[in-house]
């Protein structure tokens, strides 16, 4: 369990400045999050005795031009101040205080633009607390009902606290994923739909060589439903045996990428996270693009088997 007070707060470096969040965490936040392992720039470090050191994520670092290397400038912290402060004082209206920046993180663009972590002693000193939190981040240990605790501490704790999972708490970015998975896969429906005019000329040209064929079996007392079920069967088996083999293919990349992962997702080791894309194969996915080529088959299939043999219905033998 980390405790953590967080603010908005305007921060001066030299003659740049910029808006971003300051995150007080407490001493035990190295081990449970993992950010030391995620430094490009200086080292994880907090606080030393008494004193106290800024961790910056790299887009900050960017936009302040930040040196670490540099003893001479610190980090100036900007925050409103408590209470009804005058606002026409800039002196009154806002706490200030000093840091040196002692390192820079990149974890994910979304963080690195807008998080300076610093001790959380720092934080409360600046915004006047005494020993209040804002949050307070718990992290489960790996196979833990992450459903389970979270309905547990909010049944515990009541209307007055908002209980938030990793999702919740970063909902526009995830959100903003999802639209771009769902725009990936319209993406891959228009291809599929522009492959599928391949089976309608491949259909329509079988028809046609086989009129013969049609006609002895129109002659045999087959009718035209009979005759146009045989045609639509075989592009449905056509559509079958294509999207189990495309499915099984890109099973075996899926899997191959999860455990190996050998598409890396460049920029240099440690700049990211996690160092290659990642993968994750859930059965409905899979479930969802075997119906849209079976629907997409279908169509493709009753198009030209419909209107080839209304055409050529009065057919016979010569």
């Amino acid at each position: 369990m980390v405790e953590v007070v967080q603010e908005d707060a305007l921060l001066k470096y030299r003659d740049q400045q910029y808006i971003a969040k300051i995150k007080g965490v407490s001493s035990n936040y190295t081990f449970l999050s993992k950010v030391d392992t995620k430094m490009t720039q200086g080292d994880f470090v907090l606080q030393e005795g008494d004193a106290n050191f800024a961790l910056l994520g790299a887009g900050v670092a960017w936009y302040l031009d930040v040196n670490i290397h540099d003893f001479r400038n610190l980090l100036s912290v900007f925050v409103p101040r408590r209470g009804n402060a005058s606002t026409f004082n800039f002196e009154n209206a806002f706490n200030n205080e000093v840091i040196p920046p002692a390192g820079v993180f990149a974890i994910q663009q979304e963080f690195d633009e807008k998080i300076v972590l610093v001790p959380v002693r720092f934080a409360r000193k600046l915004l006047d607390y005494s020993d209040e939190v804002t949050s307070v981040d718990i992290y489960l240990k790996t196979g833990t009902d992450e459903a389970s605790i979270q309905d547990q501490l909010s049944n515990i704790l009541g209307n007055d606290f908002l209980v938030k999972n990793r999702f919740q708490q970063n909902e526009t970015l995830y959100k903003v994923m999802r639209s771009e998975k769902m725009a990936v896969f319209l993406i891959l429906v228009f291809i599929l739909i522009l492959a599928s005019f391949n089976m309608v000329g491949s259909l329509s040209i079988l028809i046609v060589e086989k009129l013969k064929d049609i006609a002895v079996l129109k002659s045999m007392g087959a009718d035209r439903k009979l005759i146009r079920r045989i045609f639509i069967t075989e592009g449905m088996l056509i559509s079958l045996v294509s999207s189990i083999a495309g499915l099984l293919i890109g099973f075996v990349l899926l899997y191959l990428q999860d455990q190996f992962g050998w598409l890396s997702l460049g920029g240099g080791e440690g700049s990211f996270i996690i160092d290659a894309y990642p993968v994750k194969m859930l059965f409905l996915d899979f479930l969802l693009v075997f119906l849209s080529v079976q629907v997409i088959g279908l169509l493709a299939s009753w198009y030209p088997v419909h209107y080839l043999t209304k055409k050529y219905s009065s057919i016979s033998l010569k």
